[in-house]
């Protein structure tokens, strides 16, 4: 006779709670493929979870549903397994964002290969949320973001501006053509160095290899789109006194930052082996904690549903060009690379980032 598996029972138990089931014929449910899954997943959390997709283990139609699923039913909080457990005392014990840390980043994500992102990203290449309010492609809503970031600025011809963790440059070469501004970006990625040179050739910007902690010179406007994630909370204070000293007494500074509605001093296991090493994603009673007294908060401006709908249109565009890169990569990059945009855009949609 054989003995029921236990953290099968469980598993299926639990996933019905937020309407999934296991071998079940609809988008979001699981099709398992390897029977150890049960046992691997509830034993070693979210990483496993990620660890057995990317082994083909398991499967799921739309990803993307199943994750929203999950997280709006807060099925990941009732199980804390040891590796969760140590990785918030690691976050706690180390500065995750340590300078000496800082370029690991750059090595391990956005150094992948500039072909990954080219086929993937809009044409400007633009690494941030998108902003879809009156946008009907990425292109379009990518090129309304970076407008909308030099309107809140009130950006002037001559005006000389900084962007911390600039990616290829789009920023400030969408910002000198439409506005007229010189600028300084600063990358931990060299990859993005030689393409983001290359791509603002001829405009008055500078791209440096530089860590945010060896800024120091003034500027009339300071922003920073989609880098903060990386800074981690116990620099976050620091940063912000930088970003002060680098001001101009009249300058603003801009701060796109995906966040978190309640404080964390960790990300996702998964995130952090594989995609995101030395992140965190913070919460508005961070920042608020790590600017008092440094600067003062004009405007709040939430568009995080427009992320959902940015990562499927940057999964549209990779899986469709996959072909054209595949002989550099391997299925299981695929399966990672897949499992990253689409879990994501389940927690941007279930409102959890």
């Amino acid at each position: 006779m054989n003995t029921p598996n236990k953290y099968k029972v469980f598993l299926k138990k639990a996933l019905l709670q937020a309407n999934i089931r296991i071998n079940g014929n609809r988008p979001w449910d699981i099709k398992v493929n390897n029977e150890d899954v049960y046992a691997k997943v509830l034993t070693g959390g979210t990483l496993a979870a990620g660890e057995t997709y990317m082994a083909g283990w398991w499967d799921c139609e739309k990803l993307d549903e199943l994750v929203a699923r999950i997280l709006e039913n807060n099925f990941t909080s009732k199980i804390k397994t040891p590796k969760i457990i140590l990785s918030y005392l690691s976050a706690f014990i180390f500065n995750q964002g340590h300078k000496s840390k800082a370029f690991k980043i750059g090595d391990k994500h956005y150094d992948t290969g500039n072909d990954l992102f080219e086929i993937m990203l809009d044409k400007r290449l633009v690494y941030t949320c998108a902003y879809w309010k009156n946008a009907e492609n990425l292109d379009d809503a990518q090129e309304a973001k970076l407008d909308l970031v030099c309107r809140k600025l009130g950006l002037k011809e001559g005006q000389k501006i900084l962007d911390i963790g600039c990616g290829w440059g789009s920023f400030l070469k969408y910002a000198a053509e439409k506005y007229g501004i010189s600028g300084v970006g600063i990358t931990v990625s060299k990859e993005q160095i030689k393409l983001a040179q290359k791509l603002c050739k001829g405009l008055p910007i500078e791209i440096r290899y530089q860590d945010y902690r060896d800024l120091n010179e003034e500027f009339d406007h300071i922003v920073s789109l989609g880098m903060f994630e990386h800074v981690c909370y116990k620099n976050y204070r620091k940063y912000m006194k930088i970003v002060r000293k680098c001001l101009k007494n009249n300058g603003l500074f801009l701060l796109q930052t995906i966040g978190h509605d309640t404080s964390t001093t960790r990300t996702d296991p998964w995130i952090e082996k594989y995609i995101f090493p030395n992140s965190m994603i913070p919460s508005l009673k961070q920042i608020n904690k790590a600017v008092k007294g440094i600067l003062e908060i004009l405007d709040l401006h939430d568009f995080g549903t427009d992320y959902d709908k940015t990562l499927m249109a940057w999964f549209e565009n990779f899986n469709k060009n996959w072909e054209k890169i595949s002989k550099d990569y391997n299925q299981t990059f695929y399966r990672m690379w897949k499992y990253y945009l689409l879990t994501c855009a389940g927690s941007f949609r279930a409102r959890k980032n």
